[in-house]
């Protein structure tokens, strides 16, 4: 099997030495090319030239990151535009593989991936010889795939401030991005977005300050500790929208509270909550920050969330 494996070089929970292990282990079993990622994009590049060349299978092995380009780069070629999901034939792409070498590493998570990469590389290829795999749905926006969150305004502008603080040299440890989100959190308190909420078959939801859209449960995790904004949300399940109608620090608190437990059932007087739908439209009164799979894509005004079931073939 002609195979790509996509490296990011500063994953945070491999070694060069590690990764030199992982890619013989490979090697012994498929026709391997390896690429060493350089720039931002990079991945989603090399994987759409490796497809359209006839690879079959690649594998991703980095943070949650370098999953998103590789599946953008995958499915380069099967995009859809504004409210129109597109439909890919999982037939007429390669495979992904995923070997977790990230800090959250969320997509791998909820796949059931081991965590240990050099296990889950033995994963990946017991389930190749097995020709193991499942069919995952994705979430697209903004003419974008994504494959386990998605968000506009507070949580967006948080992963724009530590991608800020990353291009400074500075690191993106759980700490970072708690003191980030507090920050933000007062920015949000003195000039509260209000976004409309739309959802098929239902009317317009105006006046919210925070917005989640998940493919996947959790929806993150901090510090280790899995972030449930959606409990009931699966690749197959639709999107699940989490927003919220007031950022009190009542609220806040309580919300966080909810969301951090391990049974991660929020509800309450300012949560609007829905675990499984086709699509999710969100407008603004003014641009707010977009991050799909924690990367920011810029500020928008206008953003259709879409479910496209059975999307992607996965080595499981």
């Amino acid at each position: 099997m002609r195979a790509l494996l996509v490296v990011n070089p500063q994953a945070t929970s491999t070694t060069a030495a590690g990764r030199d292990v992982l890619t013989k282990a490979l090697a012994s079993e498929l026709k391997l090319d390896v690429l060493q990622t350089r720039y931002r994009g990079h991945a989603a590049e090399a994987t759409a030239a490796a497809v359209a060349d006839g690879v079959e299978l690649v594998v991703s092995l980095g943070g949650d990151g370098t999953v998103n380009e590789v599946v953008n780069g995958l499915l380069a070629a099967q995009t859809g535009t504004g409210r129109t999901a597109p439909r890919p034939d999982p037939q007429a792409t390669a495979m992904l593989a995923v070997v977790p070498g990230g800090s959250a590493n969320v997509f791998a998570r909820a796949l059931e991936m081991p965590r240990d990469p050099v296990e889950a590389t033995g994963h990946v290829l017991s389930a190749l010889a097995a020709r193991r795999h499942r069919m995952v749905g994705l979430g697209h926006a903004d003419d974008r795939w994504f494959t386990f969150n998605a968000g506009m305004g507070w949580d967006a502008e948080v992963v724009a401030a530590v991608e800020r603080a990353r291009a400074q040299g500075h690191d993106a440890s759980p700490g970072r991005y708690a003191m980030t989100a507090i920050a933000q959190y007062l920015v949000q308190l003195r000039r509260p977005p209000s976004m409309t909420v739309e959802l098929p078959g239902a009317a317009p939801l105006d006046g919210v300050r925070l917005a989640f859209v998940s493919n996947t449960d959790p929806w993150t995790y901090l510090s280790g500790r899995a972030v449930r904004t959606n409990p009931r949300s699966s690749f197959g399940s639709g999107l699940g929208l989490f927003a919220l109608t007031g950022l009190s620090p009542r609220t806040i608190a309580t919300t966080l509270r909810q969301i951090l437990s391990p049974d991660g059932d929020p509800h309450g007087r300012n949560i609007v909550r829905h675990d499984a739908v086709p699509q999710v439209r969100i407008t603004s009164d003014r641009p707010l920050a977009l991050q799909l799979d924690g990367d920011h894509l810029g500020e928008r005004t206008e953003v259709d969330f879409l479910s496209v079931p059975g999307a992607l073939r996965v080595v499981v």
